[in-house]
């Protein structure tokens, strides 16, 4: 089973390493070996993410969810099933981590509930090279002001 942590950036973050998501993965590895250290590295870490919303995580999983896909053993540990899927999940102050046969069967079950909280997720591989955002960023254009793009021959 690969195992992996979600972490909730800021927008500002979001946008700015969305396409740069390989420098975001090197700076949380780095911060996860280095923190206790390092200060610099959890001060820059704090800036960076916001804190788990657990209890909004739960609320959706409790609402959208049929109860037999889902357990809830204690206040920071849910599993979510469906079919011979299982995905334990731990849910701490900053992160969530939960363990996968592959991530498709994160994709089709846990997923889709964390985009109806926020679109800033960013996922990485603790036992796996694998990292990347959950949701695509998506910014909203301003109002047309009457510019036009033109084209000379």
């Amino acid at each position: 089973m690969y195992e992996y942590t979600v972490f909730r950036m800021k927008e500002e973050i979001s946008w700015h390493y969305f396409h740069k998501s390989d420098i975001l993965y090197r700076f949380i590895k780095h911060y996860q070996k280095e923190y206790q250290q390092r200060p610099d590295l959890q001060v820059q870490y704090d800036y960076s993410t916001y804190p788990f919303p657990g209890e909004q995580f739960c609320n959706i999983v409790e609402e959208k969810l049929d109860p037999s896909m889902f357990s809830i053993e204690n206040v920071d540990f849910l599993r979510l099933h469906k079919n011979s899927t299982n995905i334990p999940l731990h849910i701490s102050e900053k992160h969530l981590k939960f363990r996968c046969k592959t991530i498709l069967d994160a994709e089709e079950i846990l997923f889709p509930i964390l985009r109806q909280i926020d679109s800033t997720f960013f996922i990485i591989g603790e036992n796996i090279a694998q990292y990347g955002w959950v949701s695509p960023v998506i910014r909203l254009r301003e109002p047309n002001l009457g510019q036009v793009l033109y084209s000379y021959h």
